[in-house]
């Protein structure tokens, strides 16, 4: 575990680098205006269709019946709301993850490469195509889970404890195979994974629990419908600035897990009374 620590206080150093800093900028502005074209066309057709079909289906008696039953009820006045914006939420992380993957890791792979680790050898082992599947693919299984356990988002102990596990999975599966795409070789990306297995999942669910911060902006009732908007600008720009400090710890685990296995192993010799002896 201390080097979880070590990259940890690593990944904090180069999060203040100016560099790094401005590197949240880019991909919160590009999904802020693709959310704000998208939101001020499609959410109020949305919130009109799903009353619509609560309507239609007898939802509206159901969930006030499990409200009522837990002393929730007056959460049913912005029901409606409230389920938009969750469903809505996975959306916008898969559109932080998307661009900070393609245009900050790059950056984050040179910056930490370059200044850390310049003799470490580049043998491209992964490829965009090989992350683009493990981006999708997590995601799609990160969504159905949220999805699945959105109703345990109403009671706040559960929330805390689900969202870090599911973002902490989500993390693991992508940062990593992104951290060591450009170094490490094919064989080197599976070797580390498996080796280090639970180191990785370990940052993976401390950056889950950093994840699951913006979270708390949509546990506001109807003040989170209210203020909407906002709220949602603010969740996108701390998920992002979440996706990069995680990408900035996982590139520094990972390359000095790399550097370390490669290391030639040291030469032994056996003694005539049996006993290794290094030969250094």
């Amino acid at each position: 575990m201390r080097q979880v620590l070590i990259a940890f206080g690593r990944a904090m150093l180069s999060q203040l680098h100016f560099k790094m800093l401005l590197l949240t900028v880019l991909p919160f502005v590009i999904s802020v205006a693709i959310w704000g074209v998208l939101l001020s066309f499609g959410l109020q057709p949305m919130f009109d269709w799903l009353q619509a079909y609560f309507d239609q289906s007898g939802g509206f008696r159901v969930a006030n019946d499990l409200l009522n039953t837990f002393g929730l009820g007056a959460i049913k006045t912005v029901l409606v709301p409230l389920i938009a914006m969750w469903v809505l939420l996975p959306l916008m992380i898969l559109t932080a993850l998307v661009f900070v993957g393609t245009l900050a890791m790059p950056i984050i792979v040179r910056h930490v490469g370059g200044r850390h680790y310049p003799a470490l050898e580049m043998r491209r082992g992964g490829s965009l195509l090989g992350s683009l599947w493990i981006a999708l693919y997590s995601f799609i299984m990160f969504a159905v889970l949220w999805i699945l356990t959105l109703p345990l988002s109403f009671f706040p102990p559960l929330t805390f404890l689900i969202q870090p596990v599911l973002w902490g999975w989500l993390t693991y599966r992508v940062m990593a195979y992104d951290a060591l795409a450009e170094h490490a070789s094919a064989q080197e990306i599976k070797d580390i994974m498996r080796m280090h297995r639970w180191h990785l999942l370990t940052i993976g669910a401390v950056a889950g629990a950093m994840g699951a911060a913006p979270t708390l902006l949509w546990l506001g009732g109807a003040l989170s419908v209210i203020f909407f908007p906002v709220l949602a600008a603010g969740a996108i720009w701390l998920y992002v600035l979440v996706f990069v400090f995680s990408g900035l710890w996982f590139q520094h685990y990972c390359l000095e897990a790399l550097a370390v296995h490669r290391m030639p192993a040291r030469p032994v010799v056996v003694s005539s009374a049996g006993q290794l002896k290094d030969i250094n």
